[in-house]
């Protein structure tokens, strides 16, 4: 894909639906055939390089779906001209600061969890299989984990998780999860569940404070990539996004490994199982 090609020429192959879940509609982009996997965006949203990841996911076998939950869905922003941008920062500001969203340490999960899990539980019953698979990225980081408390959810990937934001203290650890979440997500992963965690090493905005976190609460169920930065490809924005602006695609990089390690996680938890 051009990194100058339209929103809607970056969304062509993609299916575009709506889904709705106690009065709230929110547009969701699907392509593929197999057990689902929400793939849940990072800011400033539904760009080129996370509809690449979403082929990824739909070529080893899997349904990529994507709901829409700010931003400019395909637009590139690095590439983006000025019209575009003022279009893209005044779609994505108003949801940053919606109530959908726990930015701040409040020790409860963002809302809008819950109208992913009814997406997930939606998805499960079109696309069959064992379960669902999830991801979420950067400031979603953590809702594929708060997601797992319901049991179709077989497969979280929490990539570069940087919510909640801790202004006083950013070393401080924790995730955008509530405690009694937590609590029911410990017990599956007790019993069997693997989390995937995907960060840079020098990632200021999920510092390494968060995966220590999660390594005490979840155990050996939570297996942790941390990439050096210098494995990061070249971009203007420091090394944050290992699975899509900071991927490096070629084979024997650390990204690419990390890449791999993703799939193969939705693979055996939502592939092998089914068949």
């Amino acid at each position: 894909m051009s990194p100058k090609s339209s929103p809607a020429e970056a969304l062509a192959d993609f299916e575009k639906t709506d889904f709705t879940h106690y009065g709230q509609t929110r547009t969701i982009y699907r392509l593929g055939s197999g057990p689902a996997v929400i793939i849940i965006a990072e800011i400033p949203g539904i760009t080129p390089k996370v509809l690449r990841f979403a082929r990824e996911v739909a070529g080893i076998g899997c349904t990529a779906v994507l709901p829409s939950l700010f931003g400019v869905d395909g637009l590139d922003p690095l590439h983006a001209g000025p019209g575009d941008v003022r279009t893209m920062a005044s779609a994505l500001v108003p949801r940053c600061i919606s109530s959908d969203f726990t930015v701040l340490a409040t020790g409860k999960s963002s809302p809008v969890v819950n109208w992913l899990r009814a997406l997930a539980a939606s998805e499960h019953e079109k696309c069959g299989g064992p379960g669902v698979g999830a991801i979420g990225m950067c400031f979603t980081g953590g809702f594929a984990l708060a997601m797992a408390t319901d049991d179709r959810l077989l497969a979280p990937v929490v990539a570069q998780p940087s919510l909640p934001f801790r202004p006083l203290n950013a070393l401080a650890g924790n995730i955008d999860i509530s405690a009694e979440e937590l609590e029911t997500v410990k017990g599956r992963c007790a019993a069997g569940l693997q989390v995937l965690g995907v960060r840079f090493k020098g990632d200021k905005l999920s510092p390494p404070r968060r995966f220590e976190f999660l390594r005490e609460q979840l155990g050996e169920a939570f297996v942790a990539i941390e990439l050096d930065d210098s494995d990061a490809a070249p971009s203007p924005l420091p090394p944050h996004s290992a699975l899509t602006e900071h991927l490096i695609d070629e084979p024997g990089t650390p990204t690419r490994a990390a890449l791999d390690q993703v799939l193969d996680l939705f693979r055996r938890r939502l592939l092998t199982e089914a068949s």
